[in-house]
C-alpha cells in the first residue's frame, strides 16, 4: 500500500502538490547546505579580518568542486533510477543506487589525495597569496581530508527523492547543520582554530548527515541500497548515469571555475574586495539556492513522468515550475536588493566592505530570473536523458559564457566589468538554454 501511496505522488496527485510535495523537502535541505557555508563565513566574519575572511572565500571552489562530484553521481544517478521507477524496473534503479554510493565514496578518497599532494599549487591558482594563503591552508587541508563525507552526502539527498522521501533527505541535512552550527563558534574561538575549525566543523557536519542517510535507506527505503553486492551494474547503464551526471557535475565544476576566476579577478583590487565577494555571494544564494532546490526537488517528478510517456503531465509540471522560479526569483531578488547594506553588515561590519557587498549583490541580483529559465531548462535535459544539451549547459553559464564576459567586461569597465560580468552570463546563456530546448526535440 505504501508503494502505491508513493506512485500515486508522481501519477496522479494534483501536479501543485505533488511538486510542493517533492521539493518542499529539498529547498529545506538547499537551505541548510546553504547554512553550511554561509555559517562559516558568518562565524569567520566575526573575527574582523578580512584577511581571513577572504582566505575562506577563496577556498570555496574547493567546496563547489566536491559538489560538482557529488553531483555526478548524485544527480546522474537520481536521474537514470527516476527514469528506471516510472518503467518499473525497480531491480536495476536498486544496482544504480549501490554503483553511485560506492562510486562517491571511492572518489572522494581519491580527490583527498590529489588535493593534499598539490595543495600550494592549488592554492596559489585559486589567488592565494601572502597572509591570505595562510588562512586559505588552514581552510583547505581539513577539507581536503572530508572530501569523502562531503561527496558521498549528495548521492543519498538525490536518491531518496526518487522514492518519494524527500523528508528523510531533509531530516539527515537539518541534523548535519546544526552539528555545524554548534561546533563552529566553539572551534574558530573557544579552541581558537580559525578557519580550520570552521572547516572541521563543516566535515563533521557532513559525517553526521551521512550516517543518518545510511541508517535511513537500510530501514525506510524498499528501492535504495548501500549493500556493496548490489553495486555491479552493466556498461549500458553506468554509460547513462555519467551521460547525465558529468554534464551535471561540469555544471558545478564550472561554478567552482567561475568563483576562482572571479576571484582572481577581484585580487588586484584589494582582499576587501574579495571579502565583500565572498559574502555577497552567500547572500545571493540565499535566494538562488532555493530556486535551485525547487527546480531539482522536481527532477524526478519530470523524470518519472517522462518515462513513463504521461505528456500531458510533464508540460503541466514544467510550466509550474517556471512559475514557482519566476516568483521566487523577482520577490526574493527585491527583498535582498531592499536590505542589501544589512544582509552584509550582518557577516561583517566593515565600512568598506559594506559598500563593496552592497554594490556586488545588487548587481548578482539582477541574473536570478534568467537562472530560473536556466535551471528548468537545465533539469528538463537531464531528466529526459539529453546529455548533449545537458553538457552544452553545463559548461557555459559558468564556464565559456562567463569567462568570456568576465574577460570583455573587466578590460573594458575594469572593476564595474568585474562585478557586472555574472548577470550577463545569466541572460545569455538563459537565451542558449531556449535555443537548446527548441531544437533538442524533446517531446512535451
Amino acid at each position: 500500500m505504501e508503494k502505491e501511496n508513493r506512485n500515486a505522488l508522481f501519477e496522479t496527485t494534483p501536479v501543485p502538490k505533488a511538486f510542493l510535495t517533492l521539493a518542499l523537502p529539498v529547498v529545506m535541505s538547499k537551505i541548510i547546505s546553504m547554512i553550511y557555508n554561509m555559517v562559516d563565513i558568518y562565524f569567520i566574519g566575526r573575527t574582523g579580518n578580512a584577511n581571513l575572511v577572504a582566505g575562506v572565500s577563496i577556498c570555496a571552489p574547493v567546496f563547489l568542486l566536491m559538489v560538482s562530484l557529488g553531483d555526478l553521481f548524485g544527480l546522474g544517478g537520481s536521474s537514470v533510477m527516476s527514469r528506471l521507477f516510472g518503467q518499473k524496473k525497480d531491480e536495476d534503479g536498486r544496482r544504480v543506487s549501490s554503483f553511485t554510493f560506492y562510486s562517491a565514496i571511492a572518489t572522494g578518497v581519491l580527490i583527498t589525495v590529489i588535493m593534499l599532494i598539490f595543495q600550494t599549487p592549488i592554492l596559489h591558482m585559486l589567488g592565494a597569496e601572502g597572509e591570505v594563503l595562510s588562512y586559505a591552508a588552514e581552510y583547505y587541508i581539513w577539507i581536503a581530508l572530508g572530501a569523502p563525507f562531503i561527496i558521498l552526502t549528495l548521492i543519498p539527498t538525490n536518491q531518496l527523492r526518487t522514492e518519494g522521501l524527500a523528508n528523510i533527505a531533509m531530516i539527515g541535512s537539518i541534523v548535519g547543520s546544526v552539528v555545524n552550527i554548534v561546533l563552529d563558534p566553539v572551534f574558530i574561538f573557544g579552541l581558537g582554530m580559525g578557519a580550520g575549525g570552521a572547516a572541521i566543523a563543516t566535515v563533521l557536519g557532513n559525517i553526521v548527515t551521512d550516517i543518518i542517510f545510511v541508517v535511513c535507506i537500510r530501514k525506510k527505503s524498499q528501492k535504495l541500497t548501500v549493500d556493496i553486492k548490489m553495486a555491479k551494474v552493466d556498461l549500458a547503464i553506468v554509460g547513462a548515469v555519467f551521460a547525465i551526471g558529468l554534464p551535471s557535475s561540469l555544471n558545478n565544476l564550472m561554478n567552482s571555475f567561475g568563483t576562482a576566476l572571479l576571484n582572481r579577478g577581484l585580487a588586484s583590487y584589494g582582499a576587501d574586495k574579495v571579502a565583500a565577494m565572498g559574502i555577497a555571494s552567500k547572500v545571493n544564494m540565499m535566494v538562488a539556492m532555493i530556486m535551485i532546490a525547487f527546480a531539482f526537488g522536481a527532477q524526478a517528478l519530470i523524470g518519472y513522468n517522462y518515462g513513463a510517456g504521461n505528456r500531458a503531465r510533464l508540460r503541466e509540471i514544467l510550466k509550474f515550475d517556471l512559475l514557482v522560479q519566476m516568483l521566487i526569483a523577482i520577490a526574493g531578488g527585491a527583498l535582498l536588493m531592499i536590505f542589501a547594506p544589512s544582509m552584509i553588515r550582518l557577516f561583517m561590519n566593515d565600512a568598506v566592505i559594506v559598500e563593496a557587498g552592497t554594490l556586488i549583490l545588487r548587481r548578482m541580483l539582477l541574473g536570478l530570473p534568467f537562472t530560473g529559465i536556466f535551471l528548468v531548462c537545465s533539469t528538463l535535459f537531464m531528466s529526459a536523458g539529453k546529455s548533449l544539451p545537458t553538457l552544452i549547459m553545463s559548461l557555459s553559464r559558468q564556464g565559456i559564457v562567463f569567462a568570456a564576459a568576465l574577460f570583455i567586461l573587466s578590460r573594458t569597465l575594469g572593476y564595474t566589468g568585474v562585478i557586472t560580468a555574472q548577470p550577463v552570463a545569466d541572460m545569455l546563456s538563459a537565451l542558449l538554454a531556449v535555443a537548446l530546448l527548441k531544437v533538442s526535440k524533446i517531446e512535451i
